[in-house]
């Protein structure tokens, strides 16, 4: 079956319900729908207000109100076979940065990396984050790796492309595109993932998912790409679509897809 996954970070669940989340949804109809910083608590997904029609949802919520958390709808009649909610690393599962959900074909990580760009002390946690979660998807065997799915806002820009402005972010050494950063994303997809957009549509095509609310960014297309559905190796021959979907308002990012023959 060709199975759609969509991944947004909404920046605010209950704000994105109110700018148009449903309508979009209804519209798109993706099978797996994975939304990142939803700042909501269990309660406000348990509350028949927030639901989404066709579909049930399996949420990771921060301890600190307002903050992180991350949720996948799954549309009715599909059933995930186990459900996770972190990779065993209480700094970072208390954010609510994981929902991990396995199926027939594949696992698919809902993932929500931290931002640097408040201070050293965030940006070193963000390090720590990264070097967990490379270790995590390292000691899995090369055939687990191979059927992931991973998406989300890894507040990372990969490559020069990926950035309106590789030169300057470079000179005020940025967080997003600094030089640890990128190597990370590096050694990540040495690990065997593909980035499926650029699967598709090339290694020099540009297309952002985030711009800033200053200056005017988003309508001059000031942006940055650091939102990614990544496919472990073996499910390369699956990979059909992706899109960014840059005209879609409700948030500072938009949202992005895929299209995969798999199972679910």
């Amino acid at each position: 079956m060709s199975l759609k996954l969509i991944s947004w970070n909404v920046n605010g669940f209950r704000s994105a319900l109110t700018k148009g989340l449903r309508e979009f949804v209804a519209a798109e109809k993706p099978h797996l729908l994975c939304l990142q910083e939803t700042k909501s608590d269990e309660s406000v997904f348990a509350d028949e207000r927030f639901q989404i029609p066709g579909y049930s949802v399996h949420v990771s919520c921060a301890q600190k109100k307002g903050y992180s958390g991350v949720a996948t709808w799954v549309r009715d009649g599909i059933t995930p076979r186990s459900i996770e909610c972190g990779i065993g690393v209480k700094s970072f599962d208390q954010e609510g940065r994981f929902v991990i959900l396995r199926f027939k074909d594949f696992d698919l990580f809902n993932t929500y990396y931290p931002s640097g760009t408040t201070g050293e002390v965030r940006q070193a946690f963000k390090y720590k984050f990264l070097d967990a979660l490379y270790e995590y998807l390292k000691g899995l065997s090369p055939q687990k790796r191979a059927r992931i799915v991973m998406c989300g806002d890894f507040n990372i820009c990969h490559r020069e492309v990926d950035i309106h402005h590789p030169d300057t972010a470079t000179k005020l050494e940025l967080s997003g595109f600094l030089p640890a950063e990128r190597m990370w994303m590096d050694k990540f997809e040495e690990l065997g993932f593909i980035d499926t957009f650029r699967s598709v549509h090339g290694p020099d095509t540009k297309a952002y998912t985030w711009w800033s609310f200053r200056a005017g960014a988003r309508g001059k297309n000031l942006g940055w790409r650091i939102d990614y559905i990544w496919a472990g190796k073996g499910l390369r021959s699956s990979i059909q679509h992706a899109h960014v979907y840059s005209s879609t308002a409700g948030s500072d990012h938009c949202p992005i897809s895929v299209e995969l023959n798999l199972q679910a």
